[in-house]
């Protein structure tokens, strides 16, 4: 009886104060009988792993007009995909939605699988995204924990047990809690809820709805939680990119192998970096002989290690491309430029992304 008033109390504040958000169906909608579209639902909540809401809202709007529907994503050019994702970061989630999409295109005519088990099968889909999709397109009775998920729940019960190996635990409260009526609104509402009340500094708990349930309230302590497991240092790689510019006012570019970190996406010429192991940092190790001069460093942090990169420029008309190509300063708008790539040209080419010319 406690979880089933909880998860009530939940959703007539989710059915007051939920977000308006593009890939949504609003609760008035739902319990009319619309129900959300499996593709914007699985496309949000893949590109919302590791990213802001905020940060997402044009992507996904963009993904929609070029690809209004699996079908049409799963016959897109794997380039033009990478180069529409440039900046979300985290890539291997770009080449998984490709190969998900034609699974989903090739395999089952272009409609979604309903079931947490059967979504799990398909390429990139994790369990969370599983549940995820299961619950807000089907509505299946599935436990969706996400980051805000995680606070609140861990809140409410006053869990003690670090993250990440108090997951389970999360998970199985969350299971608990998870009503048979409306689970894909609870779903939303727990996210909700995490996001605009419960959050991770200042919660406002004089407005939360749960607030009388909640263990961590009671003890005048939220933000002691979720506890988490003291971090490592990031280790710090080095290495060194290369800048060329001919005198059209092109940029010597090259795509990354399609495995591994940036797999697939566009580049200047780099030493050979990883996250394991540093790259020379030298103008020895140019792609080519020219009068390299030093730009400075740009440090760039991934989820597992810090990049810091010598940069340097040369202005020449003779460097071998190898498989690399000639992009104009005033289109790499449209390449699949990572972050740490655009961090690279700005520091050689301050005037790169203002559309001028070189």
């Amino acid at each position: 009886m406690i979880a089933a008033s909880t998860a009530q109390a939940v959703l007539a504040w989710y059915d007051k104060h939920h977000r308006d958000l593009p890939w949504r169906i609003s609760p008035k909608a739902a319990a009319q009988g619309t129900r959300p579209d499996p593709y914007r639902v699985w496309l949000s909540e893949v590109m919302l792993q590791q990213t802001t809401v905020q940060a997402v809202k044009p992507y996904f709007s963009k993904f929609l007009q070029q690809w209004p529907t699996v079908k049409h994503l799963a016959a897109a050019e794997t380039e033009d995909v990478m180069a529409a994702w440039a900046g979300l970061g985290y890539y291997a989630r770009a080449r998984n939605l490709k190969k998900c999409a034609e699974a989903v295109a090739n395999e089952h005519d272009g409609v979604f699988p309903d079931t947490e088990d059967a979504l799990r099968s398909l390429p990139g889909i994790g369990d969370y995204t599983a549940a995820a999709v299961a619950a807000i397109a089907f509505n299946r009775q599935a436990a969706v924990l996400d980051g805000n998920v995680e606070r609140v729940v861990s809140r409410l019960y006053a869990i003690d047990a670090p993250l990440p190996g108090s997951k389970p635990l999360m998970k199985a409260r969350v299971q608990e809690l998870t009503p048979a009526d409306r689970p894909g609104d609870f779903a939303q509402a727990m996210m909700d809820l995490g996001a605009t009340i419960c959050t991770p500094k200042r919660p406002a708990c004089a407005v939360c709805p749960i607030r009388e349930r909640c263990l961590a309230f009671a003890k005048h302590d939220p933000e002691r939680f979720p506890v988490k497991a003291a971090k490592k240092d990031k280790p710090v790689r080095t290495g060194a990119a290369f800048v060329a510019v001919n005198s059209e006012g092109a940029i010597l570019l090259r795509r990354r192998g399609a495995s591994g970190l940036l797999g697939g996406m566009t580049e200047v010429p780099t030493t050979g970096w990883t996250a394991r192991q540093d790259g020379a940092a030298t103008a020895d190790h140019a792609p080519f002989p020219a009068q390299w001069e030093t730009c400075g460093t740009i440090t760039h942090v991934f989820t597992h290690f810090e990049l810091r990169l010598t940069v340097f420029r040369a202005r020449t008309e003779t460097g071998e491309t190898g498989e690399g190509w000639w992009e104009p300063v005033t289109n790499l708008d449209a390449q699949a430029l990572p972050t740490v790539m655009k961090k690279v040209i700005g520091q050689a080419i301050p005037l790169a992304f203002r559309k001028h010319a070189i």
